[in-house]
């Protein structure tokens, strides 16, 4: 599959690049697709949440009332969860969401999810460019020229730009990566891949293999 090169004021520069069909051009695994999504967000989940169960709760230990005679259920703790200020009953506890998935299954989920992108003819390469300064101003003209401003785009770059990234950040519908960062989920999340040269031959190195 051959796409037309553009620079970032939106024109052809009068190159083409050729995508490998291994990666744009399979027929999507839904089910690989699935597990790797799931297992982003997943490991996305902090873990740390907690409650206080009775033997955790701050209060005195001493017998509330009697026993028996009182005509009611006898108590024999503050700390009790029947109690406003009581220990909670099966409380949340610290736990790790983490889930692992096959490196051949992950890499197959990412080819389907760029393989869909490419059927939907939402991928976009750009050549390479970089800013003097971070300026989301500058990051906006080019979402202008390619008529991404209203759209959720993710551009994946060959290697870090820090002015890039910069001056992205405060875009709240944009988002720039590398090429090792990209994933399933940013993939489907967006609505154009905006591809730069210079992320083409990582991206094919890391998921022909």
């Amino acid at each position: 599959m051959e796409v037309a090169v553009l620079d970032i004021n939106g024109k052809e520069t009068g190159r083409k690049v050729s995508l490998s069909d291994a990666v744009y051009g399979i027929e999507p695994n839904n089910h690989a697709v699935y597990l790797d999504v799931k297992r982003y967000l997943a490991n996305q989940r902090q873990g740390t949440h907690k409650a206080k169960e009775r033997g955790e709760i701050a209060g005195s230990t001493r017998k509330l009332k009697k026993q028996k005679g009182t005509g009611t259920a006898r108590a024999g703790s503050i700390k009790s969860p029947v109690f406003v200020g009581g220990g909670r009953v099966f409380g949340p506890r610290p736990k790790d969401y983490t889930q692992k998935l096959n490196k051949n299954v992950k890499r197959l989920a990412r080819k389907s999810a760029l393989s869909l992108k490419a059927k939907e003819a939402a991928i976009v390469v750009l050549e390479d460019f970089n800013f003097d300064e971070p300026k989301s101003k500058n990051f906006t003209s080019v979402l202008k020229a390619l008529g991404l401003e209203d759209k959720k785009s993710l551009f994946v770059l060959g290697e870090p730009n820090k002015n890039v990234y910069l001056s992205s950040r405060n875009l709240k519908t944009s988002e720039v990566v590398n090429v090792s960062e990209l994933s399933t989920y940013a993939i489907l999340n967006a609505n154009n891949l905006v591809l730069l040269e210079g992320a083409l031959e990582g991206i094919e190195t890391n998921l022909s293999k």
